[in-house]
């Protein structure tokens, strides 16, 4: 039997509250985090994931009490991440009702914990998000990946919610958080956050194909068909949406008959 694919709504969170928005800016307010995971829960997603978007920005932790509130009401795993820099950060995380914990930031400036949470806590439990964005001049050791209209260009790691070019090239950064015991790998393309304008499939194949551990497809979103280009094109293990959820634009049940539909397993 194949693995089931999953379908994954994303919550990111600012002061307590779910928002959305065009490539990690003009943010809007799209509801309570708990009321929106339970909507989830009740149409049959197969795991939700926080986001403390601004929690390394401002320096801080993350949104505990936020967790314990969700933790009390889902039936079904919950990763959480932003604000994440330490061991004792994983456990407080993981203590207050997660499953998963995302590390992104935390993960560039100290791929040691990636390491240490491993061991700690199996490969099981982390996840690594990273964010790209295409950069078109080429660089000696980078790795060409080739867009629909057949350009070469190689992705750049960013940080601090996109705002922070690294100079990491994101597909050999793909294969060391595996080595380094990531059980998962979010990944988000600021090419196509909150466009609508469905996934980056190019880097989303790239990866999906580089690694051994499963990786989840985020950012563009507008349509059905959009989730199956990132299943059959992207060759994700999953594929994670914020907007077209948080609105009504469509459920996740509509998601998952319509994948049904064209021949993806998915859990019903």
């Amino acid at each position: 039997m194949p693995l089931t694919k999953r379908i994954i709504p994303c919550l990111d969170i600012k002061d307590g509250r779910v928002v959305k928005g065009t490539h990690f800016e003009g943010l809007r307010d799209a509801g309570d985090p708990v009321e929106l995971a339970a909507r989830y829960n009740e149409q049959g997603a197969d795991e939700v994931v926080f986001l403390d978007i601004t929690a390394s920005k401002e320096n801080r932790g993350t949104i505990i009490p936020v967790i314990e509130r969700a933790a009390d009401k889902l039936f079904l795993p919950l990763t959480v991440g932003g604000g994440i820099r330490s061991i004792d950060d994983i456990q407080q995380v993981l203590r207050a009702g997660a499953d998963k914990v995302s590390l992104n930031t935390s993960a560039v400036t100290d791929p040691d914990l990636i390491t240490e949470a491993a061991e700690r806590f199996g490969t099981q439990c982390v996840v690594v998000a990273i964010d790209v964005r295409a950069n078109p001049e080429m660089k000696e050791g980078a790795t060409p990946v080739t867009l629909a209209d057949g350009r070469e260009v190689w992705y750049e790691v960013v940080t601090m919610g996109g705002s922070h070019p690294t100079g990491l090239d994101a597909v050999q950064w793909a294969e060391e958080v595996e080595k380094r015991g990531a059980g998962e790998i979010l990944l988000t393309s600021m090419e196509t956050d909150g466009t609508k304008a469905g996934f980056d499939i190019p880097i989303t194949r790239t990866i999906s194909e580089r690694v051994g551990i499963p990786v989840i497809a985020s950012g563009g979103v507008g349509t059905l068909e959009h989730f199956w280009e990132g299943f059959a094109l992207g060759k994700a293990d999953a594929c994670l949406a914020a907007s077209v959820f948080h609105y009504g634009e469509m459920t996740v049940s509509q998601v998952k008959e319509y994948l049904a539909g064209r021949g993806i397993q998915v859990r019903r």
